[in-house]
């Protein structure tokens, strides 16, 4: 028996990068997964297929997160299939062009929003009913170290992630009566191919193809890892926890040892 046996959890960009570790490493503890996707297609396929191969039970839907219908209509597909939802993880992510705020179009200023912080609003606001039925739920929210550095040049996903951290402790104090837990997780940069861009956007070095390149920079000579953030939500997500909301936990080792250059 797993932590999460029993417990069904939704993960949103749950087919690549960190949201591919979060899906596999909660399927492993018993949970049943949602393994949403936007375009991505075969990278969800393959997290399932994984997942089962494995001995774990996860399906697969496609909903571009700042699509109200396409949101609503995933969660009733989930609860169709499922019975119910125990588990949100608010992970589906996009990085900014690494433009100035002089030189940024306002539809990427939207676009950012709309996926880190409406989307997730909308997605809470959907799942709540069935969370509320289940005597404990959690939310998690996958934000970014960007929400307290707020760095230049990234202005759109700063705002996103900013945001995104606004709702999760709002939600937290209004929801704490049903037994639902709230928390934030902030990694730093992660090996993904999310992480590229946002290290390409950081460093105006349109050069960097592999971060591994970039181990000696970071603590514990090593970039982090898609599973050391599993790691927090599954902590999150367990009994360990069941005294822990409204926090926010950064997954990035205590920050660079050296800046990227």
């Amino acid at each position: 028996m797993g932590q999460l046996s029993g417990r069904v959890a939704l993960v949103t960009g749950g087919g690549r990068g960190i949201g591919r570790g979060i899906s596999e490493l909660l399927a492993s503890e018993g949970a049943a997964v949602g393994v949403n996707y936007r375009k991505d297609v075969e990278a969800a396929e393959s997290t399932v297929a994984a997942i089962t191969a494995a001995g774990g039970v996860a399906r697969m839907y496609g909903a571009s997160i700042d699509d109200p219908d396409a949101d609503a209509a995933m969660v009733e597909a989930m609860l169709a299939d499922f019975g119910h939802i125990d588990i949100l993880v608010c992970n589906a992510g996009i990085a900014s062009r690494g433009l100035s705020v002089a030189d940024t179009d306002p539809t990427e200023v939207a676009r950012l929003l709309g996926t880190h912080a409406v989307g997730p609003h909308h997605l809470c606001r959907l799942v709540l009913p069935s969370m509320r039925t289940r005597g404990r739920g959690d939310i998690v929210m996958v934000s970014s170290v960007a929400g307290r550095t707020m760095g230049p040049n990234g202005a759109p996903y700063n705002m996103g992630k900013a945001a995104m951290e606004a709702l999760a402790y709002t939600l937290a104090k209004e929801e704490r009566p049903h037994g639902i837990h709230v928390n934030v997780v902030a990694p730093g940069l992660v090996e993904t191919d999310m992480g590229v861009r946002l290290a390409r956007a950081m460093t105006g070095r349109r050069d960097i193809q592999d971060l591994r390149s970039v181990d000696a920079s970071m603590p514990f000579g090593r970039v982090c890892q898609p599973r050391d953030v599993a790691n927090v939500v599954l902590w999150l997500c367990s009994d360990g926890a069941g005294y822990v909301t409204g926090q926010r936990i950064e997954c990035d080792g205590g920050g660079p040892v050296t800046p990227i250059v």
